[in-house]
């Protein structure tokens, strides 16, 4: 039974099985935990322990083959692909390691991207937008193209489309693989940030110090959960205060 607190995210043995020339493959099996309003968790495990795999089912971009999901207390077995791709755009953000910004686009229209895909049309799409990019530090690079900024600057673009339809939930997978420690460590100051504005983050991750930036650790290992814990000693001071 689904319970009646009112979790942004609720997951009740959720699997994923592959199939490929008569072999199953489980990425993930028997996961059930919720994720409350405003919480920062890390799914942290090694490479091919399921947390990729997770990580999709849990954005809509993959279905489970058993289990039963419920985002906003509904039921997401009972959405079509469309409304589904609809909850994405409208109250999901991502963030990847690959950052996936178009190379050829200024900064200001990788943000706006989303607004485009989404039925509602607004009026206001530059103050959107840059509200987006002041909330990431970056309003100074708007007319730079994504292939003339930095990979720290380019993930914190990533964050501001992430920001743009101001979702429930952001999701980051492994955003820091990408870049240098220092890079690397102001990217997850400013998820820091935004989980303190009251914004839900999940973070993938391999790296311990990483996912120690979170309150809550879901350990992974060959697709099942062996532990979920708070984080006693979160790292959020490495080097003086929050992201300036």
């Amino acid at each position: 039974m689904l319970s009646q607190k009112s979790a942004l995210i609720q997951v009740q043995n959720l699997c994923k099985t592959y199939g490929m020339d008569g072999t199953e493959t489980q990425a993930v099996c028997g996961a059930s935990f919720d994720i409350e309003r405003g919480e920062f968790v890390s799914i942290m495990g090694p490479s091919g322990s399921g947390k990729s795999t997770l990580m999709q089912m849990l954005g809509m971009l993959d279905r489970p083959t058993e289990g039963r999901y419920f985002f906003e207390g509904l039921d997401t077995a009972k959405f079509t692909d469309d409304e589904l791709a609809k909850i994405r755009n409208q109250k999901i953000g991502f963030v990847f390691q690959a950052f996936n910004l178009l190379p050829r686009t200024t900064v200001f229209e990788n943000v706006e991207l989303p607004l485009l895909y989404d039925e509602k049309k607004y009026a206001n799409n530059e103050e959107r937008v840059m509200k987006a990019l002041r909330a990431v530090g970056m309003e100074h690079r708007k007319d730079y193209f994504s292939n003339q900024l930095s990979g720290g600057e380019k993930q914190r673009v990533a964050i501001a489309r992430a920001l743009i339809n101001e979702p429930g939930v952001i999701f980051a997978d492994e955003p820091t693989g990408n870049l240098d420690s220092k890079s690397g460590l102001q990217v997850m100051k400013l998820l820091d940030q935004l989980n303190d504005e009251g914004h839900t983050i999940i973070l993938v991750t391999h790296e311990t110090t990483t996912a120690e930036f979170a309150k809550r650790i879901i350990r992974m290992m060959d697709g099942k959960i062996v532990a979920d814990e708070k984080v006693k000693n979160r790292v959020r001071d490495i080097d003086g205060d929050k992201l300036k």
